[in-house]
């Protein structure tokens, strides 16, 4: 018998009392779901009411409400997937291919697997049982195999470039000879190129603070300071300048300019507690009225 396996007392009464408890943990543990879950729903409806007033008179207000309103759903959604007991799964479910995940996530029904691009690389494995049978030492031959698929993530690592520029000279005349260095996104900085994209895209496009990004580089081992950061940011707007003027020049030479409709943020004038937020729109005629002048 395992150690593992639980001892009982053999005294109903106790036996009894320990169903009871377990009983009662029960219910009260499928209450809090309950609870859960109808708190649930009522924040999705809440925040898909508030997306739907997102341009009235507080609509500043309403969507820093939705933030936080967000935010509370997606921690009860973690807390219910948490609590939420592993259904056996089949082997031959489990090597399914993977799936895609749409819409809202539904805390009451099976999560669903997500699907990956047809380009994302893929690794192969071999278990190989070996070439002696276990059982008579005869030899094993192939004759099928089990594939299933597991999603991975390369972790981020830093890493140093060492450029080393040998110098040479010719034994006949005695010049010396080295390739020139190659070129920085930022003359005079140690960032590269692949390095200087991440760092935008994570502030610009994933919406992490310098500060933020500071604390992922320390946990890499590297302590890059928040005033350089903001310095190689400042610099790539500069390198990037000529690729925005082409974006600028290539939009504004349209007949009609589209955007989405949406609020953008404004800075407000010195004293104001409250930043306000305007939006821009477009008037077809004018263009059309600047062609016929």
């Amino acid at each position: 018998m395992s150690s593992d396996t639980p001892i009982f007392p053999e005294d109903p009464a106790v036996l009894k009392a320990m169903i009871a408890a377990l009983q009662a943990e029960n219910a009260k543990m499928a209450a809090t779901i309950r609870a859960h879950d109808q708190l649930i729903q009522t924040l999705r409806l809440r925040i898909a009411k508030l997306k739907k007033q997102a341009f009235g008179k507080s609509s500043e207000k309403i969507e820093r409400e939705i933030e936080q309103l967000e935010l509370a759903l997606e921690d009860l959604l973690i807390a219910s997937a948490e609590r939420a007991i592993t259904p056996a799964v089949d082997e031959d479910e489990a090597d399914a291919a993977l799936e895609v995940t749409t819409g809202d996530i539904d805390v009451s029904k099976p999560r669903r697997r997500p699907r990956v691009s047809a380009t994302t690389p893929r690794e192969r494995r071999e278990l190989d049982p070996g070439s002696c049978c276990p059982d008579c030492g005869g030899d094993l031959r192939l004759v099928a195999e089990d594939m299933s698929e597991m999603l991975d993530l390369v972790v981020a690592q830093l890493k140093i470039l060492q450029i080393a520029r040998l110098k040479k000279s010719c034994r006949r005349c005695e010049k010396m000879v080295q390739t020139p260095a190659p070129s920085r996104p930022i003359p005079g900085s140690m960032v590269s190129a692949v390095l200087l994209a991440w760092i935008l895209v994570s502030k610009f496009d994933d919406h992490l603070p310098l500060y933020r990004l500071n604390e992922i580089f320390a946990r890499m081992g590297a302590d890059i300071p928040d005033s350089t950061l903001v310095d190689w940011c400042g610099r790539a707007m500069q390198v990037l300048a000529p690729l925005v003027e082409r974006f600028e020049a290539d939009v504004m030479a349209s007949d009609l300019l589209h955007a989405p409709s949406r609020q953008h943020a404004s800075h407000a004038p010195a004293g104001q507690w409250m930043t306000p937020r305007s939006g821009y729109w477009t008037d077809p005629s004018r263009t059309a009225a600047s062609e016929r002048e």
